[in-house]
């Protein structure tokens, strides 16, 4: 039987008296990319952000099989998950080959060469900029940068946390091309939107977060179609 790659189950987050995910269940496959949807407040980025280790949470989460619950972030991290934050975190100061190396310290140096040469495929415009300072990209070009040095790390599971806000339309269409070119190139992937229909075009599986719960799932070619999300998420 096949192993997923990530399960979560009876996962619950706190902030002092408030819950703010309350018990939710999730399943990443191998090889697919699944995308947990919501609103603002929803409860996405505490799930993330429980699920790699920031946050103390309640529950049971498995990573290939193991155990990683209340497990430090950086043995989460050597376990393969790697997260791309909400917010387009680069080290600002130094050059867009400079932050690529920075998310390749885990791997070969033969791994490193082969990293570079996948990101600079997925992303022209980092290999044409690589001598240029972070923080003169645009906002796409630096949400770009964020998610290429995950990959220099070489994730078997990426989690990707809106990486579309904030993002003039065309880029946003371009980036879920890309994400679609990573899971095809063997990366599973956890993607966290509030674009809805941006994020189920492209996904293979799909829950929906309301209010800390899981409100809907299903395959996201059936969500997509779904009256009662069309209503509340796609206008």
């Amino acid at each position: 039987m096949m192993v997923n790659a990530l399960e979560v189950r009876g996962l619950e987050v706190n902030y002092g008296f408030i819950k703010a995910v309350k018990g939710i269940n999730l399943t990443v496959p191998m090889g697919t990319i699944v995308t947990l949807l919501g609103s603002n407040g929803a409860g996405k980025s505490s799930t993330i952000r429980a699920i790699c280790g920031v946050l103390e949470s309640q529950g049971r989460i498995s990573l290939f099989g193991q155990n990683i619950s209340r497990m430090a972030v950086n043995k989460i991290t050597k376990r393969g998950m790697l997260v791309v934050p909400e917010g387009r975190h680069v080290f600002k100061e130094l050059t867009v080959e400079e932050n690529l190396r920075t998310g390749a310290f885990t791997v070969s140096k033969v791994q490193r060469l082969a990293n570079f040469e996948r990101v600079y495929r997925y992303f022209p415009v980092l290999q044409e900029r690589r001598n240029q300072i972070a923080q003169t990209l645009s906002g796409g070009e630096q949400q770009m940068l964020a998610i290429g040095r995950a990959l220099m790390g070489s994730p078997k599971l990426l989690m990707l946390d809106e990486p579309s806000l904030g993002l003039a339309p065309l880029i946003v269409k371009e980036m879920f091309k890309i994400i679609q070119a990573i899971r095809d190139d063997g990366t599973t992937v956890l993607l966290v939107e509030q674009n809805a229909l941006g994020a189920l075009k492209i996904a293979d599986y799909a829950y929906v977060l309301e209010v800390g719960q899981i409100r809907m799932e299903g395959p996201a070619s059936e969500l997509i179609n779904d009256p009662t999300l069309i209503e509340a998420y796609l206008g």
